[in-house]
């Protein structure tokens, strides 16, 4: 299967997550209680960023105990991290910046890949290579909606993941944009939430990020 095949998969995955939460851990615990919350409440697929000691070990356990879970690895900022990210049973992986050595390894990879950039000038570059799905970011901080809806237009066939300075009350109207297949967030995975075993909130909080997505997309 080449890239072509990858970025349909990629396309799909994203369409039927609709929101990906973003989920930075510090322990296997963590990472255990809060993709159990997230799926119970009705998110399926999470980004798990590789930012923290543990977040290699706690993809691979996420794989083998909670099968129903899409993990995603994210995060991923060398060839290392990724091949390191695929013999950890990954889904899927994210960058948030795609240097060239990385998008020459990326665009060989055998799994579904969402490649980062900020600029048109690199989604050109990413698109060049064969990608047509990509992540926005850092979304709000190169100009959010403004931006999405102008690279729309040129690169018509390319969608985003928007990533970076969504909220659950700005969600929506980013997932209404036509070449949006998908954005991402933390809003329902915040940091405290996690230390203080806060899972309740977490459940509630994906629950409400699903109705969202079910009110724009129908699912």
């Amino acid at each position: 299967m080449g890239i072509e095949q990858h970025q349909v998969r990629a396309a799909e995955l994203l369409h039927a997550a609709g929101i990906l939460p973003v989920v930075t851990i510090h322990t296997l615990d963590q990472a255990r209680a809060v993709s159990a919350a997230l799926l119970e409440g009705g998110l399926p697929a999470i980004e798990l960023t590789l930012r923290t000691p543990v977040a290699m070990e706690a993809l691979a356990m996420l794989k083998r105990e909670l099968p129903d879970v899409v993990v995603g690895a994210g995060t991923v900022l060398t060839v290392e991290q990724m091949q390191r990210s695929i013999d950890a049973g990954a889904d899927f992986l994210v960058t948030p910046g795609t240097p060239p050595v990385l998008a020459d390894a990326l665009a060989a990879a055998p799994l579904p890949v969402v490649p980062g950039a900020a600029t048109p000038t690199e989604l050109l570059a990413l698109y060049a290579r064969g990608f047509r799905v990509c992540k926005l970011f850092p979304a709000t901080a190169v100009g959010g909606l403004a931006m999405i809806k102008g690279v729309a237009g040129p690169i018509a066939d390319l969608k985003l993941c928007p990533t970076g300075g969504i909220t659950e009350n700005t969600a929506a109207e980013y997932l209404e944009q036509k070449n949006v297949v998908c954005i991402g967030g933390s809003w329902m995975v915040p940091g405290n939430w996690i230390d203080a075993g806060q899972w309740d909130k977490v459940r509630e909080s994906a629950a409400q990020a699903a109705k969202i997505v079910k009110r724009v997309r129908g699912h």
